[in-house]
């Protein structure tokens, strides 16, 4: 697709980028049919190739309107596109630099600006535990809007306090260890068992949440800050850096991409990149191990839902499914698995009616085979499918924990 960029953005770093990736584009259509906003608006503005057209225009100079934001908005960044993309086009870091454009441009009503100030630093404030912790304690009494994103609170169990030679990095990142601290003790105990020893830096923000709302300098002094206080941890030898939420682990390995202009930490970032590992990348080469500990057992009905962040944007396809069958779990299987949940981050808060439509057209799909358990890698997916499910959902390595305890 060829492109005219205007001088405001022609001779930037973005401006190039983008003209790269919008070049790629040549307009086929494909990413139409796996587009989750598309299939249920069926508006070519509400599709990969729509936004495509209207970013270029904004990068052409065209001046954007609310309308413009509005179909920017509505995208998911599930990333659905990029897998079935046969031109390989980055629409993630398209989109990512058209919204910030948009954004400069365009101000927002003012109810738009509080929720999203609300939720840049409310978050990742340190004051979300005790709040999380408080309305866990209150959840009966909240309404079913807010009772939707306040899991019930469920015991961690214990952390594991054997040192072991073999040491990994395991970031806890920012909501998490609120609303499901056992994802993290689950994560602990499992290593420990592959005699592994987790080590926790102090808690902090992927700077996923403040880059996607658009706000990329401050979500770059959480990246920056990030590589600061693993970086003596990689200097002392840990073998990986461990991801157990799919988003966060999708941000964390565009850290290079983002830091490649920055002389101080590009470097540093590049190497975070490669020692950074999802569990579903670091498990499977554990998995006789794994089953041995297991040992015979009956085979329990589950269905996995495959994360965006994780199947798009990590390009893991089919490895969680494969290790629990390995470890003796019936694996059901699950129609539309490459449709994005409608969690998406804070687009269930920001884009609540379109999100809840993906939502119970996943549940319909997940609950088909009538499975004993939902497994899923993201925090944001398991809250926001356990908010209507008629199954528990859990991280799929709580299951595994459960299993090995």
């Amino acid at each position: 697709m060829r492109t005219q960029l205007a001088d405001f953005i022609k001779d930037t770093p973005e401006g190039k980028e983008a003209e790269e990736i919008v070049r790629r584009c040549v307009h086929c259509g494909f990413c139409t049919a796996t587009c989750p906003t598309y299939q249920l608006l069926g508006d070519e503005l509400d599709g990969p190739r729509g936004r495509i057209y209207l970013i270029k225009q904004v990068l052409e100079g065209v001046e954007p309107t609310a309308s413009t934001q509005l179909h920017l908005d509505r995208c998911l960044t599930c990333r659905a596109c990029e897998t079935t993309c046969p031109s390989g086009v980055q629409y993630g870091r398209l989109l990512d630099i058209g919204r910030g454009i948009v954004e400069e441009k365009i101000e927002r009503p003012v109810g738009e600006r509080v929720t999203r100030s609300a939720l840049k630093h409310g978050l990742t404030s340190r004051m979300f535990g005790p709040a999380m912790r408080t309305g866990q304690a209150v959840r009966s009494l909240l309404p079913e809007s807010i009772r939707a994103k306040v899991p019930e609170r469920r015991d961690a169990g214990v952390w594991p306090r054997r040192s072991h030679a073999r040491k990994m990095l395991l970031p806890l990142g920012c909501v998490q260890p609120s609303m499901s601290p056992g994802i993290d003790a689950a994560t602990a105990r499992v290593l420990d068992a592959l005699e592994i020893e987790v080590i926790t830096p102090p808690a902090s923000c992927c700077g996923a949440i403040k880059h996607h709302l658009n706000d990329h300098d401050a979500a770059l002094v959480e990246v920056r800050r990030n590589v600061d206080a693993w970086w003596p941890h990689v200097e002392a030898g840990v073998e990986a850096i461990v991801m157990n939420a799919s988003g966060c682990g999708a941000m964390v390995k565009e850290y290079a991409h983002l830091l490649r202009h920055d002389p101080a930490y590009a470097e540093k970032a590049r190497r975070i990149v490669e020692l950074t590992r999802d569990l579903a990348e670091l498990l499977p080469a554990h998995a006789t191990t794994l089953a041995n500990k297991l040992g015979s057992r009956s085979a329990e009905r589950v269905v996995f839902h495959p994360p965006c962040t994780l199947q798009h944007g990590q390009k893991i396809r089919g490895v969680v499914e494969q290790l629990l069958r390995t470890l003796g779990a019936e694996v059901l299987p699950l129609a539309e698995s490459h449709l994005c949940c409608g969690s998406a981050g804070t687009y269930s808060v920001l884009q609540p009616e379109l999100s809840k439509q993906l939502r119970d057209r996943k549940l319909e799909a997940l609950h088909a085979q009538q499975p004993d358990v939902i497994l899923s890698a993201n925090i944001g997916c398991i809250t926001h499918l356990a908010s209507a499910a008629q199954t528990p959902v859990r991280h799929w390595v709580e299951w595994l924990d459960a299993k090995l305890s």
